[in-house]
């Protein structure tokens, strides 16, 4: 196997330089330059076609998704990601079986990255990594705008199975059964999943016609919940309820909403 040419990209000077000073003195990489931002990185694969890219997924202007977008997947080198992500968006590089580098990395971290791109060459098997690096950017841009709503589930279902929402240049990668429990906030909606919670600009009335109601209940005009986090109810005065969820959340039960929380909770039971 000869030489591999590298190139690293990312829009900060000291993670260039630490990739760079961590290829230093690796005779099989040939590194063939660097860029700050994602325009120089598309002219830079372009002309000089390298075989191996250190690209980081978040740059401003045109993050790494752009970059691969943009120079057409004819000429897509191997990719090594570099990315701050949260565990939600990074289980979308490793169920396409690609690799990434998690920032900070450590030079163990880097060893590995490396290995697994020189057997990409040794075997050969660039469109099927090229088919893997496809599926990723369906996850991350979708047939719709970044902060939209994406439907995974089959036509048959036609309910949504799965959240892509990008908040601050990161991008978070949600399963609805993951979700506790929804609630209006002005013109977006909240969805609490846990401690966290993300934000999304979209009508509850619009998001209630996409969840499974067989998961989901609107208890309230600002509240949707997912029921299998229902833990009791408890009544209140005036004919009042509380919904409590397993966390110990307490949601308030609109009357209008009563009887079909309690025909639904009896048909779960």
């Amino acid at each position: 196997m000869g030489r591999i040419r590298t190139l690293i990209v990312d829009d900060e000077l000291m993670a260039r330089k630490h990739i760079r000073n961590l290829l230093q003195g690796r005779s099989e990489f040939d590194l063939v330059g660097e860029c700050a931002n994602g325009q120089e990185a598309v002219t830079t694969i372009q002309t000089r076609g390298p075989e191996l890219v250190f690209l980081d997924v978040q740059m401003p202007d045109l993050d790494g998704f752009g970059v691969l977008q943009a120079i057409g997947q004819e000429r897509w080198p191997i990719i090594v990601f570099t990315t701050a992500y949260d565990q939600y968006a990074l289980r979308a590089f490793e169920v396409h079986a690609l690799d990434y580098l998690l920032k900070p990395f450590d030079d163990e971290r880097f060893e590995k990255a490396l290995d697994w791109a020189k057997k990409q060459f040794q075997r050969e098997q660039a469109n099927r990594l090229s088919e893997r690096m496809l599926a990723l950017l369906d996850d991350f841009q979708g047939a719709h705008p970044p902060g939209q709503m994406e439907d995974a589930a089959s036509p048959a279902t036609q309910y949504l199975s799965r959240l892509i929402i990008k908040s601050a240049g990161r991008v978070f990668f949600i399963r609805t059964e993951e979700i506790d429990w929804i609630e209006a906030a002005g013109c977006y909606v909240c969805f609490h999943i846990g401690s966290k919670s993300h934000l999304l600009r979209e009508t509850m009335s619009t998001l209630e016609t996409q969840l499974d109601p067989a998961r989901f209940l609107r208890i309230h005009r600002s509240t949707i919940i997912n029921l299998e986090r229902v833990k009791e109810l408890e009544p209140q005065a005036h004919g009042e309820c509380l919904v409590i969820l397993h966390d110990g959340t307490s949601l308030k039960l609109s009357r209008s909403y009563r009887d079909k929380l309690q025909a639904r909770l009896k048909q779960i039971l």
